[in-house]
């Protein structure tokens, strides 16, 4: 996939910096399934969004200790340019803050997600996988994913922070002595959700936007006939209790009026050949239990929750499924619209989603899939030819 680039990119460098604008933001610091941005998706968000000019920018030098490594930051502004108002309906999030729990890479939906979320005004905080964090880190300290950083202004996403996280367990207690001993989660601590969640609110008080994008089903590509009961329950733990938990322990840090969505498949609800070891049922009870939550933290605590049923995309976790290509090739061959699904479309829908433009929409799900829901049957079965 292209990437779009602007003019005066700015590239990472050692140390960390500041850039403030005389009209606007000053910038801030930091770093399951998404890939590099195509052109028009993010041409059209642009166009709305209308971020002024780098040239306004200025370097300030500054000293951080909230992250493990340095960086550039920078916060695009966005709510009126220098002549007046902005025209047109822009998706505006500046002044908002979104964890998201889920990125260990720049090729997943969680990492187009927070992209989007960036590119519209959005502080962004991470949680990643403890065994995935020491190489998510490293990449991003290393430049490896500068050029999926990019945003439509030009400069580079930038991560607040960056927490470790396994969603699978809520506090302390929870953790068996063989994960605690396991080499993969030595030097990491206070990583469970609660853990994690508490220090979100010793760091940074409050969060408007919490994005939930996990998935694991250790046996995914076993039957549902052949899974066992120890592998069903650990694809519903991973895939859609860790919502709930999430949920949970950040709804008491989040502002009213925030927004929370997750990521759901069509196998919730059409059969899908091959997704198994009950990531199927771990969809249906995600949303489900979206409706459910959406209800109760809407009523309890003014949240709206979401979740946005998303096409295939050929990712790295989503090569675990074993036949992610014919998946894509099929949606090619029998969606209504005719064209490869790309990460950015689906974070850029995730963004609309948390901003006061969808403030009426919550408890539902949302088909990013070029219409393949809509379908009852392939066109490319040869029983329609000629049809």
């Amino acid at each position: 996939m292209s990437t779009t680039t602007a003019p005066n990119l700015q590239m990472a460098t050692l140390g960390s910096y500041k850039l403030s604008s005389p009209r606007g933001f000053k910038g801030i610091v930091t770093p399951s399934l998404g890939g590099h941005l195509k052109a028009m998706p993010w041409a059209k968000l642009w166009s709305v969004y209308n971020v002024s000019s780098l040239k306004y920018f200025h370097l300030n030098s500054n000293t951080s200790s909230s992250t493990r490594f340095g960086k550039i930051a920078i916060k695009a502004r966005s709510g009126s340019s220098e002549n007046g108002p902005i025209a047109g309906l822009p998706v505006d999030l500046k002044g908002k803050r979104a964890f998201i729990a889920g990125v260990a890479d720049d090729n997943g939906y969680g990492w187009a997600i927070a992209k989007s979320l960036a590119a519209a005004g959005a502080e962004i905080i991470v949680g990643t996988w403890v065994p995935a964090l020491n190489i998510f880190e490293s990449s991003l300290r290393r430049g490896k994913f500068d050029e999926s950083r990019v945003l439509p202004d030009g400069s580079l996403m930038e991560i607040s922070k960056i927490y470790p996280l396994d969603a699978v367990f809520d506090n302390p207690g929870d953790v068996p002595e063989d994960i605690k001993t396991n080499k993969r989660y030595a030097g990491s601590s206070n990583w469970t959700v609660q853990e994690v969640a508490e220090s979100v609110k010793k760091d940074f008080g409050t969060i408007d936007i919490l994005v939930h994008s996990l998935a694991n089903g250790p046996e995914v590509s076993k039957p549902l006939l052949e899974t066992s009961r120890k592998g069903y329950l650990a694809a519903l733990s991973a895939s859609s209790y860790s919502y709930i938990s999430l949920l949970k322990h950040f709804v008491p840090i989040m502002n009213p009026g925030g927004s929370s969505i997750s990521l759901t498949y069509i196998a919730s609800e059409r059969i899908i050949p091959g997704y198994g070891g009950g990531m199927s049922s771990a969809k249906a009870a995600l949303e489900s239990d979206t409706r459910v939550l959406a209800f109760e933290a809407g009523r309890k605590n003014k949240i709206r929750v979401n979740t946005i049923s998303a096409g295939p995309l050929g990712s790295r976790a989503a090569k675990a499924i074993g036949f992610i290509d014919k998946m894509i090739n099929y949606s090619l061959a029998n969606a209504p619209l005719q064209k490869e699904l790309s990460a950015e479309e689906v974070g850029n829908a995730a963004a609309f989603l948390v901003s006061p433009l969808a403030s009426a929409i919550t408890g539902s799900v949302i088909y990013v899939d070029n219409g393949l829901n809509a379908m009852g049957v392939g066109l490319d079965s040869p029983i329609l030819d000629g049809l």
